[in-house]
């Protein structure tokens, strides 16, 4: 059982890879993968990452899980009553880690629980037709955490949000793609693929403005439009400043293709 990590060129790849359980996540591979968030932040060699469910051997394409999110069977370790304001340990990309480089997330299966609320901090979302997306922790007595109560509601209209959170019922990817929940919906041996090419197509564009881009409009949803105004502003004279800001328009006059160094 791993999180296994790769890094090709300015794309890294990250794949859950417990298949024997569903990739479902246990308390080590919840560290391993917030290991590899924090390498996508601080890795000036990574722009873009993409995250991904490793495949069932000897399950047919439609019953592939991309994941079941956390394995509840080795989630019942004792707490202590100050673990609850540990709230910077192991920081994942749905709970709150701040990386402003883009995620692509290749969705190869059944995307439940923890896998849904991974797919919904993630950028670009590719899906395969046979995934299915499953919030059920209801159904256990407990809550979609990680952001599962708050992304589902801003991402989906408000009706199939709580039909998912309350009644636990699944989407289909083409009802998926119809509430904007993902991007595409491709045949499932492509999927990866189509992935990594929207992760190349990324990886062409200025890194610097990419993540610009991210930023303000993640912040820019929870700010009033006046300030979420002069945030741009300020950070386009940041990005002009720049030597990738530079570049852009330079490569643009003399009808080239741009050089981009993410500086």
């Amino acid at each position: 059982m791993s999180i296994d990590f790769d890094h090709t060129g300015h794309i890294a790849k990250v794949t859950i890879n417990r298949p024997e359980a569903l990739n479902s996540m246990t308390p080590a591979m919840y560290t391993a993968l917030s290991e590899s968030w924090v390498e996508v932040r601080d890795n000036p060699d990574i722009w873009v990452a993409v995250v991904t469910g490793a495949a069932q051997p000897n399950r047919a394409p439609d019953r592939q899980i991309f994941s079941a999110g956390a394995d509840l069977k080795s989630m019942n370790r004792e707490r202590q009553a100050a673990d609850f304001w540990q709230t910077q340990s192991d920081q994942i990309l749905n709970r709150g880690l701040e990386v402003w480089k883009p995620v692509v997330c290749a969705v190869n299966g059944l995307c439940l629980a923890g896998g849904m609320t991974l797919l919904m901090a993630t950028d670009i979302r590719i899906a395969s037709e046979h995934a299915t997306f499953d919030l059920s922790e209801v159904k256990r007595g407990i809550l979609p955490g990680n952001g599962g109560t708050q992304r589902t509601i801003r991402q989906l209209p408000y009706p199939i949000a709580m039909e998912m959170l309350l009644l636990a019922r699944r989407l289909t990817a083409e009802r998926a793609a119809h509430f904007g929940l993902i991007n595409e919906v491709v045949p499932h041996d492509t999927v990866v693929d189509v992935a990594m090419e929207r992760a190349e197509e990324l990886a062409s564009m200025a890194p610097l403005a990419v993540r610009a881009i991210k930023e303000l409009a993640v912040r820019g949803q929870y700010m009033p439009l006046d300030e979420g105004l002069r945030f741009e502003q300020a950070i386009q004279e940041r990005l002009r400043a720049t030597e990738d800001g530079k570049e852009g328009p330079r490569a643009f006059a003399e009808k080239r293709k741009p050089d981009y160094k993410g500086r």
